[in-house]
């Protein structure tokens, strides 16, 4: 004899199992989003949009001080159990001509991550919540810049009892961590010589520190096999100039930590790569960020996993290369999280930008049963078991 059926058992059959093209609100709210450019610190026009797509919806929505999108939805009272998904609204540059073609939404964003913030923004006008909780809807700015003024101003303000960080990890993807992250800018300066004398330019001794500096991160943590583990350097921009007394070169690398390396401990590493008595060097760092790495049997993978399993198969638990506003919140926040979205995180700041709609329509249903089942088990305290997949990982 079949259990009696809730109402939110109700809307989750309903919900699950839809085809390609059968969500035409979800989809379009996702278009009309990727449409509106918004570059890093030129969200604003985007930001509005999304403030009227969410009162549209029912969700009390506003742009707070950072100029982030932020909507809820539940229970107004002062110790409600809120869950925050927090997104980002912010692209890096590049224009996609936006337009849907062979089942795929092509455009800057579709994936990293419009994507994950649209289907946050749909299950959270869709989801049955216990009594008692609240979602936040956040739509962070500067995500895709070392500042993440969005998720400094959130980390600061709201305490939520459990976080979803809208990042692509494919439909059935989870994922529960992120590498942390040093930008190093160095500026080298020499007194000017012939071109034709034995004296190295300033190009020449800025390619012998980055020679340095690779060689001594590769081996800052020489057993670890997987990339993850790894310091990874990556030479993001160097220019040099002259003004006929003096040459000067400037250097800028990007750093990637793995979960026990600190940005200070890099710090020191590019210190000791410069010197010599003829050349003055200056670095400077910014975008200090600590691995995160989260507890795979907290709730929040716990409902993700529930509700990929019930939907398409068996979840993927993975870590990432990258960095994310995961690794600004997790620390002060202290509570269940993980990132999810659509989208394949292979796809982030390319030319060839693009998402399946139904993986993305697959994903609104998965996060609307999991916010279901995340706010029950919140309100109640209950507690399952650990998932045993393994853990994959994505280097993006």
């Amino acid at each position: 004899m079949s259990s009696p059926s809730t109402p939110l058992a109700d809307h989750q059959a309903r919900s699950i199992g839809a085809s390609e093209f059968d969500d035409p609100e979800a989809i379009e709210l996702l278009r009309s989003l990727v449409e509106i450019p918004s570059v890093s610190r030129s969200e604003h026009a985007a930001a509005e949009f999304l403030v009227g797509a969410m009162t549209r919806l029912g969700l009390a929505a506003h742009i707070d001080e950072s100029g982030s999108v932020v909507a809820t939805r539940g229970s107004s009272a002062v110790d409600a159990s809120e869950i925050v998904l927090l997104g980002h609204i912010d692209t890096v540059p590049g224009h996609i001509p936006v337009r849907i073609a062979g089942g795929c939404l092509f455009g800057r964003g579709s994936v990293d991550a419009k994507g994950p913030l649209a289907a946050f923004t749909i299950a959270a006008a869709r989801a049955t919540l216990a009594p008692g909780t609240r979602i936040k809807v956040i739509g962070a700015v500067e995500e895709e810049i070392s500042t993440s003024s969005g998720a400094r101003l959130a980390a600061n303000r709201d305490r939520p009892v459990a976080c979803i960080i809208g990042e692509p990890s494919g439909a059935d993807g989870i994922t529960l961590g992120y590498k942390g992250r040093l930008i190093a800018d160095v500026l080298l300066q020499i007194s000017g010589s012939h071109s034709a004398g034995p004296e190295p330019t300033a190009g020449e001794l800025a390619f012998e520190v980055w020679n340095k500096v690779l060689a001594d991160s590769g081996a800052f943590v020489p057993s670890a096999a997987r990339a993850f583990d790894r310091v990874q350097a990556r030479l993001r921009s160097i220019h040099t100039s002259s003004n006929g007394l003096e040459e000067s070169a400037q250097m800028s690398i990007g750093f990637r930590l793995p979960p026990g390396v600190l940005p200070s401990q890099i710090e020191e590493l590019c210190r000791r790569c410069t010197g010599g008595p003829t050349t003055r060097t200056q670095w400077t760092f910014m975008g200090h960020e600590l691995a995160s790495v989260a507890d795979r049997s907290n709730a929040v993978v716990r409902a993700l996993g529930s509700a990929i399993r019930e939907s398409i198969g068996t979840p993927r638990i993975k870590v990432k290369t990258g960095t994310s506003d995961m690794n600004i919140v997790a620390p002060v926040w202290d509570c269940p999280i993980a990132a999810y979205g659509p989208g394949d995180s292979a796809l982030d700041h390319t030319p060839n930008e693009h998402v399946r709609l139904s993986e993305f329509v697959t994903s609104v249903q998965i996060l609307t049963r999991t916010l279901g089942t995340l706010s029950i088990e919140l309100s109640t305290a209950d507690r399952g078991s650990a998932d045993s997949s393994s853990v994959l990982e994505d280097r993006s």
